[in-house]
């Protein structure tokens, strides 16, 4: 099975948690002072916010997959794609230990494709301030331009 997997840096945690509390009809499965995960089955989608000095919006899409197998999966399709790809094996990252591979897609948006080995007791096991300040996106990953969420438009001007 693979789970969609979307981050959202956010201004307020506390409201933020609040709006998508109500919004999944759903508390946190993670609540810590500075983030946030909905391990959703309706819509199946492991939804995280951070408030760790990120500029504020979008900061990665992903896949998650709840086997080893689906990774290795995974890492062929992303192979396929001839982009750059990054991997990590046991990164620590927003409470959890993964194995991961990143890939940024044609418009910089990085996409992190992940299997969760076991969850852990501070942000990204960092004891440093600086290192710990924001999320786990790989340095290689910087090139990406942030959607703002000031940059969303206030009237739906869809499909006109």
């Amino acid at each position: 099975m693979k789970r969609m997997h979307i981050h959202i840096a956010v201004k307020g945690l506390e409201e933020s948690v609040a709006f998508y509390s109500e919004m999944f009809g759903s508390e946190p499965t993670v609540h810590k002072a500075d983030y946030a995960k909905w391990q959703l089955e309706d819509p199946k989608v492991n939804f995280a916010i951070s408030a760790r000095g990120a500029t504020e919006g979008l900061n990665h899409l992903g896949i998650q997959v709840d086997a080893a197998e689906g990774l290795v999966e995974m890492k062929t399709r992303l192979d396929q794609l001839q982009t750059d790809l990054v991997e990590e094996e046991g990164a620590a990252c927003c409470y959890a230990k993964s194995d991961k591979y990143w890939v940024n897609d044609p418009s910089g948006i990085p996409w992190e494709t992940f299997h969760t080995l076991d969850s852990i007791p501070v942000f990204n096991e960092a004891s440093d301030e600086v290192a710990a300040s924001a999320c786990c996106t790989p340095a290689s990953m910087s090139s990406v331009a942030t959607v703002s969420i000031s940059s969303i438009p206030t009237k739906n001007k869809c499909c006109s």
